[in-house]
């Protein structure tokens, strides 16, 4: 593997610019590199509170800024990505502290009991082999995937969400979001020519195609099954409005999950997936392109918006064209996608950089719980800064 140069500087020339998105990058970066030293190596916790991420709360035995949770690597990716955008061996540096961190994690065995795996593995130590070629993060991201490999089961093809594979409660259970832990398997399946990573992800996608997107297009956000049988059971949310709601966040993850795994598996029924997830979450959108928290709000409403969804489909709509098979599909997949980065850039990111440690302000982490509404996110700020990074720079090359 050899390592590649940062993609500073460079912009194609059929790219249209979003509006803004020079001066959004620049903000951002200014905040990130701020980040560094106030934060060092410990890891800021999950969301803001009033604008300022506090450091990770102790937990577990694991202690105060630890590296545990399922959100710590999407600040390890802002670091990659500030890198790629301005060569700046400062954040470099960082996320290879970072990346050392994931190291240890994996190898102690610390906090794991998640499908979340494909999260904190591929924007830290996949990353770090695809960019530079670090051997010692490629064994870590190996490791990983063959932890997350533990989560699958037979015969309900699925990879469980949460918690203890003993728990009755998460026993036969994964959430829309899983979608985005498969291109850690993929990758796997690459590196060793394993078929079972291949074959897992197939299965996978193949049940939450099936169960997961509903009828009218929408998506649940969590979906059981029987992990004895593998009888499908029941569609449910965890951080919906209610049940048959459709979660702002989750309709995102379905069109870039989707959308990635159509690309790595020739399924065409998971490219229409991506679409309908696309069409759903387009139709629903208020009048400044940036969703609610849940989509059954709409204008008028006085219910907080989720910008973080907003980032994520962004990213997705841009990935989507990519793969479309559709000329006027994906002009328009790319228009939206331009359409919704621009509201960001002119409404969803702080006056005063230095006012707000988040790059994006106004997302939603778990609203039925109260934890982090209306705050910035580290996924938000990952996605934010990774749809600025296709929007400007079309030919770059994606971590998952």
């Amino acid at each position: 593997m050899t390592s590649s140069s940062p993609s500073a500087g460079t912009r194609s020339a059929a790219t249209t610019p979003v509006a803004g998105s020079d001066d959004a990058i620049a903000a951002a970066v200014s905040t990130i590199r701020r980040n560094i030293a106030t934060f060092g190596g410990g890891f800021p916790g999950d969301t803001t509170v009033g604008d300022r991420y506090p450091l990770r709360p102790a937990e577990g035995g694991i202690p105060v800024g630890g590296n545990r949770g399922w959100t710590t690597s999407f600040r390890t990716g802002m670091l990659w990505l500030a890198w790629e955008l301005t060569g700046d061996e400062v954040f470099h540096d960082a996320a290879r502290i970072d990346v050392a961190d994931f190291e240890r994690r994996v190898r102690d065995e610390e906090d794991l009991d998640t499908h979340d795996l494909g999260f904190l593995y591929t924007l830290s130590t996949v990353a770090a082999w695809r960019l530079i070629g670090d051997e010692a993060a490629r064994d870590a991201s190996l490791l990983a995937a063959d932890h997350l490999m533990r989560r699958f089961l037979e015969p309900a093809g699925i990879i469980q969400a949460w918690g203890d594979l003993s728990d009755p409660a998460q026993r036969g259970r994964t959430i829309i979001d899983s979608l985005m832990n498969m291109p850690l398997l993929t990758w796997a399946g690459e590196q060793t020519g394993d078929e079972r990573f291949a074959d897992a992800v197939r299965r996978h996608t193949e049940q939450l195609r099936e169960h997961i997107l509903r009828e009218d297009d929408s998506t649940f956000h969590t979906f059981y099954w029987d992990a004895e049988t593998g009888q499908p059971l029941r569609g449910a949310t965890e951080q919906g409005a209610f049940d048959e709601s459709c979660w702002a966040r989750g309709q995102a993850w379905g069109v870039y999950g989707f959308a990635m795994n159509y690309a790595v598996t020739g399924d065409e029924r998971l490219l229409e997936a991506s679409r309908r997830c696309a069409e759903y979450f387009l139709r629903h959108l208020p009048s400044d392109d940036v969703p609610f928290w849940d989509l059954v709000y709409t204008d008028g409403s006085d219910a907080p918006r989720d910008s973080s969804a907003a980032a994520i489909v962004v990213c997705g709509l841009f990935e989507l064209a990519t793969v479309e098979t559709d000329a006027e599909r994906a002009a328009e997949w790319t228009a939206r996608a331009n359409a919704i980065l621009a509201s960001l850039i002119a409404h969803y990111t702080p006056a005063v950089p230095e006012a707000s440690d988040a790059l994006l302000l106004h997302s939603v982490y778990d609203l039925p719980k109260g934890n982090g509404v209306d705050e910035g996110t580290l996924w938000g700020d990952y996605f934010y800064l990774e749809a600025l990074m296709r929007a400007t720079r079309p030919e770059w090359r994606k971590y998952w």
